[in-house]
């Protein structure tokens, strides 16, 4: 039996949901495949969004027309902005999911989409003819045939689970593995590795003694994800903060042995950032406790999150560290904790727009680039989304450059630079900080999504209104001694409310003023990152041919070849952030580009 979509989506995760809603959305016949559609958009991991730099990536998904911040904003439980301390360039949202309620949600939103079709199916096999994608084969005998086909498939390519000595194939927990198309994937001639991600136990709430913690309450003004979001109004939960002891540390030091993760047992990378509990007391053994957050799993559910406790030891072993901390001495486990390791291909062999290069129609989205988290995986789906779909209508492909978003950034990361260990965002990564903030996402990218078609009217008379804000304060302060004050560090634009809302007449929009005031107190900055900014733009603006030969450039390194022939950059300032590509070979590749253009 044979049907016939535009688009096929291979995964129902965060990646998944965000191609294929705006494939979708964009007008194209889609279809969704996941192994089960119960676990649509499920959090096998922290029921959380966002987070430092994460929470930028969710602002730049909703200002393009994603979904995930909307979905976040409805069923969060518990809304912090972090890094407050420091400058509005790095402060993030984050907040607690009810996870069940997310799952629900993200369906309700998916199945409403006219042209979007979900199915429960496993993908046995990609069909590939003369160079391209074409559909995809099912393991129940169907064949969905495509025109472009988005793989999205998170750690359940040839999973291997481990908690001590046990090890079991699976995709997530208690879920089949995918792999028949793992073994396929692995023979198209594409580099790929093993990657290792980790989850901590999970605890029945009624059985911790929640007095010997430290409650973390959520803000008073929940900051929403969604520039749709006026305001959320609903109570909110509390999490809990505990440390371990050294006790833990003397159970865990001498089962070490025991430890998949130090008998070779594990083979696949995993990440520095988020170390397992048992990494950290190997790796820092003069710290004398590390901090643990107890995080409700959703409002309806006494399942807890023990965040900061990633673990593959043996499930004695776990209960032994749970029992060691204060107020976990009777808490019983749920589940325990495990480690996963998957397959993950080389991004290298991706375009800025997630196209294979080789395999024309194949676009590949998350967890199989080499990324971790739910807002990389998201980010990257919706881009392989738009522009599969910009594809196949013929339009513009949608290209972030690195100075218009953290998305850009990730892209450009992953496809220069590849993946040896699970790549998370940090702000840290971004050159221009100060020009990449969660308040001015949509100044940045919905009109990006407009063009593409993604962003719905409704979007678009938001954005135009909090822009006519913008634009009336900012000519207000130039002639006002606001204006001036305004720029003193203790100055906040709330102490002017009342001339604020004279000058617009009406209620302003929270991201408008926070706009305002931060471009009016740094502006030197701004404008110097602006001219940093142009400067970057002229060099991506310097296309290199797909056939440029770089063998026939004298003055190149065999490494400086080696490498632009593998990745075969689009741009000059591409090649620039090639590892081994040195400012002198992005010189001599100048020259040479100029010769070309003007034989």
């Amino acid at each position: 039996m044979r049907e016939r979509y535009d688009v096929v989506v291979i995964g129902a995760g965060h990646a998944g949901c965000e191609a294929a809603r705006a494939s979708a959305r964009m007008g194209l016949k889609t279809a969704m495949v996941t192994m089960n559609l119960d676990l649509i958009a499920q959090m096998s991991c922290n029921p959380a969004i966002g987070g430092i730099a994460k929470g930028h990536l969710v602002r730049e998904i909703d200002a393009l027309g994603g979904v995930m911040g909307e979905v976040a904003d409805a069923v969060g439980i518990q809304f912090r902005l972090l890094n407050t301390s420091r400058g509005p360039a790095v402060w993030s949202p984050r907040a607690q999911m009810d996870k069940k309620a997310y799952r629900v949600r993200m369906r309700e939103i998916l199945e409403r989409e006219p042209n979007l079709r979900i199915k429960q199916a496993e993908v046995a096999a990609l069909v590939i003819a003369n160079g391209r994608a074409t559909g995809v084969a099912l393991r129940d005998g169907r064949t969905l045939e495509s025109t472009a086909v988005i793989v999205t498939t998170g750690t359940f390519l040839n999973g291997l689970a481990h908690v001590g000595e046990a090890r079991y194939s699976c995709g997530r927990n208690g879920e089949a593995p995918s792999q028949l198309l793992g073994d396929q994937l692995r023979n198209l001639g594409l580099r790929w590795t093993r990657l290792k991600t980790g989850t901590p136990p999970r605890l029945d709430g009624r059985t911790i003694l929640w007095s010997e913690f430290e409650p973390q309450p959520g803000d008073a003004e929940p900051t929403p994800f969604s520039f749709l979001t006026r305001h959320i109004s609903r109570d909110q939960i509390q999490c809990h903060i505990g440390y371990t002891t050294e006790e833990t540390h003397r159970i865990l030091r001498e089962a070490i042995s025991r430890s998949p993760l130090y008998s070779g047992q594990i083979e696949g990378v995993g990440p520095r950032y988020c170390p397992s509990i048992e990494d950290k007391v190997v790796k820092f053994p003069d710290k004398l406790r590390h901090q643990i957050f107890l995080e409700p799993e959703g409002i309806d559910t006494n399942e807890v999150y023990v965040n900061g406790m990633s673990t593959s030891m043996p499930i004695d072993v776990q209960a032994a560290i749970v029992a060691s901390i204060p107020g976990l001495q009777q808490a019983e486990m749920i589940r325990p904790g495990y480690a996963i390791e998957y397959d993950a291909l080389d991004p290298r062999h991706l375009l800025h727009t997630l196209e294979v290069k080789a395999i024309a129609g194949l676009y590949l989205a998350g967890q199989i680039n080499g990324t971790s988290g739910y807002e990389e995986a998201a980010c990257q789906g919706l881009i392989a989304g738009m522009n599969a779909a910009a594809k196949l209508r013929g339009s513009d492909p949608v290209v972030i450059g690195r100075s218009e978003g953290y998305t850009g950034i990730l892209i450009d990361d992953l496809i220069t630079k590849g993946a040896d260990e699970p790549y998370r965002m940090f702000t840290s990564r971004a050159e221009f900080r100060l020009h990449l903030r969660i308040d001015n996402a949509d100044v940045r990218l919905t009109p990006v999504g407009r063009r593409a078609g993604l962003v719905t009217d409704e979007r678009w008379e938001a954005f135009e209104r909090k822009q006519r804000q913008y634009e009336l304060l900012m000519r207000a302060l130039q002639s006002h001694r606001h204006g001036q004050w305004l720029k003193r560090p203790e100055a906040s634009i709330r102490e002017i409310s009342s001339w604020v809302r004279e000058v617009l007449g009406e209620e302003a929009i929270p991201s408008a003023l926070i706009t305002v005031e931060t471009e009016t107190k740094y502006s030197g900055y701004i404008g110097q990152q602006e001219r940093q900014m142009v400067r970057l733009r002229d060099a991506e603006r310097r296309p290199i041919p797909p056939d440029f030969g770089f063998d026939d450039i004298p003055g190149l390194s065999r490494e400086a070849r080696d490498k632009l022939n593998r990745i075969r950059p689009a741009s000059l300032g591409h090649a620039a952030r090639i590892p081994g590509v040195t400012p002198a070979a992005v010189a001599v590749l100048d020259v040479y580009l100029g010769l070309r253009r003007v034989s």
